[in-house]
């Protein structure tokens, strides 16, 4: 018989007992341990809830065995992503005086620049009196130079190094301030620098406009690096370490990856999504990835060597996770497991197995429903009444002579 049929004769034999307590104790009671008895001397069957098997139900069913072990255990974290400038390579042109814009040397957003590249021509009225009172200390500290008054020309000195440094405060560099000395004469515009080579992200300014201290003119971001900011999963969050690879992919790039490191985990959940951000720094040769772009992100996390068991091995039976050991000799002892990570195509084991043990990691569904049946059988066994058993004692159990006395 093969092992679903006696399964379903297990299932048949179950009801004639329970048939047979409904009749009374005597015959009915006899009926009962009888058939109990039975039940547990099938095939296939063991009272302790175990599955017994022979070689060809391992090869019919075809039931495969995995080991357990002490391995390196991995796992793969697949996400989406967001690609985003590099907060480190953004500055902003924001002068520290109010003025007009005379001149735009860069005049479009988009537009690549060089550091120390022109970006506009400014006329600030507190530029002009800054530069006039700086020639006017500059000719008063030569003119007291050979003071026999030695406090007047410390003094000059000091308010010709004041009317120089009042300019550096303004980010007027060392060039343009010695040319103005140089040239002795005061300038009516002032041209400002790109502070960074980068490509202007934001122009916020227009020839003849008039702007106020701090405003911001021009922001300019390096691309030659950026961020891709992964959306992590609550249940993978604990997974994620600064200093993981990442490997990226774009739907606008197919067929090229980029390959970076987790720089920063943020500390924070999201609530909507229910997600942490981790960070991840990636070069940008020729400027392919465009902040904005969506990509697919994998985290390869290495969570080092643990006891597991292959992902196939466990059979999920409501609350509980089991496994069916080898125990030799054919019979398959169902185990109770607690896990731990999860990865790929195996299973971290905090506690059930031991490591050198065989497990099934195929046709668990079947070695349950037996080992349960086994279970059945047994806890009716143990229910029954003791003084039943008793009164059963003496009882003729020689089966009635239906051959008519022959």
């Amino acid at each position: 018989m093969n092992r679903t049929g006696r399964a379903a004769s297990a299932a048949v034999l179950v009801v004639a007992a329970l048939s047979a307590c409904a009749d009374g104790e005597g015959e009915g009671a006899g009926q009962v341990m009888s058939t109990m008895q039975g039940m547990e001397g099938m095939p296939g069957m063991v009272g302790d809830g175990s599955v017994m098997l022979t070689r060809g139900d391992v090869s019919t069913f075809g039931i495969t065995f995995g080991s357990v072990e002490i391995r390196p255990l991995s796992r793969v974290i697949r996400t989406v992503g967001l690609v985003e400038f590099d907060e480190t390579r953004m500055v902003y042109v924001s002068p520290k005086f109010a003025g007009w814009a005379e001149r735009l040397h860069v005049d479009f957003t988009g537009q690549v620049v060089r550091e120390g590249q022109p970006l506009l021509d400014v006329y600030a009225p507190e530029l002009v009196t800054a530069q006039e009172e700086l020639l006017l200390a500059a000719r008063m500290a030569e003119s007291l130079a050979d003071s026999r008054v030695s406090d007047a020309g410390d003094a000059a000195d000091e308010l010709y190094a004041a009317a120089r440094r009042r300019l550096q405060y303004w980010d007027v560099s060392d060039e343009q301030i010695d040319h103005l000395l140089e040239a002795r004469q005061v300038s009516r515009t002032l041209t400002l620098y790109a502070p960074a080579s980068g490509v202007v992200m934001e122009k916020n300014v227009f020839q003849g406009q008039a702007f106020e201290a701090g405003s911001a003119l021009y922001m300019i971001a390096d691309l030659s690096e950026v961020w891709m900011n992964a959306e992590v999963f609550e249940a993978d969050a604990g997974l994620v370490r600064e200093g993981m690879r990442a490997d990226v992919t774009v739907e606008a790039l197919p067929g090229q990856g980029f390959t970076g490191r987790i720089q920063y985990v943020y500390p924070t959940l999201a609530d909507r999504t229910r997600s942490i951000r981790a960070r991840v720094a990636l070069m940008n040769p020729g400027g392919r990835l465009k902040p904005g772009m969506y990509g697919t992100v994998r985290i390869t996390a290495n969570l080092g060597e643990v006891l597991t068991i292959p992902l196939t091995a466990v059979l999920y039976t409501g609350e509980r996770a089991v496994t069916f050991v080898d125990m030799g000799g054919g019979a398959l002892m169902p185990q109770e497991l607690e896990l731990g990570v999860r990865g790929d195509g195996l299973v971290e084991v905090l506690a059930g197995v031991e490591p050198g043990q065989r497990v099934v990691t195929s046709a668990q569904f079947l070695m349950d429903s037996e080992s349960n049946l086994a279970e059945v059988i047994r806890a009716m066994m143990a229910q029954m009444n003791l003084s039943d058993m008793e009164g059963m004692e003496g009882m003729d159990m020689t089966p009635p002579d239906t051959t008519g006395g022959r």
